[in-house]
């Protein structure tokens, strides 16, 4: 299938949803034939670079939609992260578009991709995440059976980050506070480590930064056996490397996990 053409969109709204998230929402002509229903769907917001060099971009979720405008979530911190697929200290290419667009501004928008939600054929769901894949749990939260059971564990970087999020009742949120991520250190793993598995089969959706990503992925599938139909996990960056870098690391990982 062809990728769709990349369109013009403009920037309409501007809100802060928490000190380290930004919420921009995109809208104008080129929405006009825009799919419907893309909540969780990924976008690749496209810098142009000098001529003959080809353009950046930078990969993020659509959080929400209604018929003419997109939402989407942007960290803003002082390591600039790049995208929810991609970091590099002080070179945050997206969060530094995100800090300084205005209303009125435009960009250029390639999409909408695959959509990622969770399993929703299970006994009861895992949700794991740091702050860069936050708009997509938010969403995942959001579509699960009203009598859904599980948890939810989300990494944020302060206190002030943690925001009410729509979900089932039985759906325990468990907030970690990191500021600092290490390549060798995963709170995510530890908390996970600490809850109750319930009885029955596991969905699992997990996304966040590579080497948690890798520590994960080994604990449900070697540990914890989870069924591969019932696992969905992915680095959205890896720290310390651009989002064109972490795309090369991950594609290599993925073919030695394999």
């Amino acid at each position: 299938m062809a990728k769709p053409t990349p369109r013009v969109l403009d920037v309409k709204g501007i809100v802060d949803i928490t000190p380290n998230m930004r919420r921009i929402t995109l809208g104008g002509e080129g929405m006009h034939d825009f799919p419907v229903d893309q909540e969780s769907a990924y976008i690749k917001l496209i810098f142009p670079q000098e001529e003959g060099r080809k353009p950046n971009m930078r990969t993020y979720t659509i959080i929400q939609q209604r018929d003419d405008e997109i939402d989407v979530d942007f960290v803003l911190h002082g390591s600039d992260p790049e995208g929810e697929q991609g970091q590099k200290s002080h070179k945050g290419l997206a969060s530094h578009w995100a800090k300084t667009t205005e209303i009125g501004d435009s960009i250029l928008v390639g999409g909408p991709g695959a959509k990622k939600i969770i399993n929703n054929e299970a006994d009861w769901f895992l949700l794991v995440a740091d702050m860069t894949a936050l708009p997509a749990v938010t969403v995942n939260l959001a579509q699960l059976p009203d009598d859904a059971e599980g948890y939810a564990v989300i990494e944020v970087i302060s206190e002030a980050d943690i925001q009410p999020l729509e979900k089932p009742k039985n759906i325990d949120i468990h907030w970690i506070v990191n500021p600092v991520v290490t390549d060798s250190h995963s709170p995510l793993l530890e908390r996970v480590k600490m809850l109750t598995w319930l009885a029955g089969a596991v969905s699992v959706w997990a996304a966040c930064e590579f080497n948690s990503m890798r520590a994960l992925r080994h604990y449900f599938k070697q540990e914890k056996e989870v069924a591969k139909t019932h696992l969905y996990i992915s680095s959205y960056w890896k720290l310390d490397n651009s989002e064109n870098e972490h795309k090369v690391i991950k594609r290599q990982d993925a073919e030695s996990d394999l």
